[in-house]
């Protein structure tokens, strides 16, 4: 597994796949990129090489513990960026280990979830030449700006410091629509509970997530983008998503009827709706 130092930490990252880069960003939770797309990468790898970087606070990834900001996790991903891509060589040109993309521009195209959305307008906004397109998945402008995120993460951190398994069944609860836990039933809803743990990786995401401010960033994103938003989402619910997409100009915005982990409640909906935005001419919204 590769590996490029930012700072003091040893970030980890995996590549997979053929044709030009397309980098995904974890949410929250110490297993990285493996919990939020181990179930969904194999599906954009057969036209991308998909590159997946474990940011700090992952098991995969050292560094010194310090609290976490959005822009440092950016910085992370633009590293990864630049050691998996050849970025003299135009958008998405692997190098000798990748396939070649094709035409002149910035290295990748980058899809953010959950935390990974903030983290990933970061990098937008400060290393526009690195981001062809963006997409942001059940993400957020302010934490501050929502009530009932803010007591939310507030309560994920109390939790996770007395109550594991509380912790997961919030997690779970909010995580998925009332319609799917439903339908997958008990049992498999009993499996979802301890997918998160609250280690302290995963506490220090949680952390960030309480934090989050991306607002002065937003006006300085350029490339074009693509905001999703989850019509039943109970962790972050979607008018934060409809406030991403209105500070973003002449992003456009699409909405999936799901909860928040949209790509496990509706895969199939998820990927053609990302596929077909990397792929058509940017229409920029109303």
């Amino acid at each position: 597994m590769p590996v490029v130092t930012v700072g003091n930490a040893q970030v980890h990252y995996t590549r997979t796949g053929t044709g030009p880069a397309l980098v995904l960003v974890h949410g929250t939770g110490s297993a990285g990129a493996e919990l939020t797309w181990g179930g969904i990468a194999h599906r954009f790898a057969d036209r991308h090489t998909v590159i997946m970087p474990d940011l700090s606070g992952t098991d995969r990834t050292s560094d010194d513990g310090a609290p976490l900001t959005v822009e440092g996790l950016a910085e992370q991903v633009a590293a990864v960026i630049e050691d998996a891509v050849d970025t003299t060589d135009g958008a998405g040109a692997m190098g000798s280990t990748g396939a070649a993309g094709t035409g002149a521009g910035p290295a990748a195209d980058v899809l953010g979830f959950s935390m990974g959305a903030p983290v990933a307008a970061a990098l937008a906004a400060s290393r526009p030449d690195l981001v062809r397109r963006l997409v942001m998945v059940a993400g957020w402008v302010r934490t501050d700006a929502d009530e009932y995120v803010r007591n939310l993460f507030t309560l994920w951190r109390r939790l996770g410091t007395v109550d594991a398994e509380a912790f997961g069944r919030s997690v779970t609860m909010t995580g998925f629509s009332r319609d799917f836990l439903n339908a997958i039933g008990r049992d498999e809803v009993e499996k979802l509970v301890p997918n998160m743990p609250p280690t302290p990786g995963t506490l220090r995401h949680v952390d960030l997530d309480s934090r989050v401010d991306i607002r002065r960033l937003l006006p300085l994103v350029r490339a074009e983008t693509l905001v999703v938003g989850c019509s039943q989402d109970a962790t972050v619910p979607v008018g934060n998503s409809r406030d991403l997409h209105a500070a973003i100009p002449g992003s456009a915005y699409a909405e999936i009827d799901a909860g928040h982990v949209v790509f496990f409640e509706k895969p199939d909906e998820f990927v053609g709706l990302v596929r077909d935005f990397l792929v058509r001419d940017f229409v920029p919204a109303p």
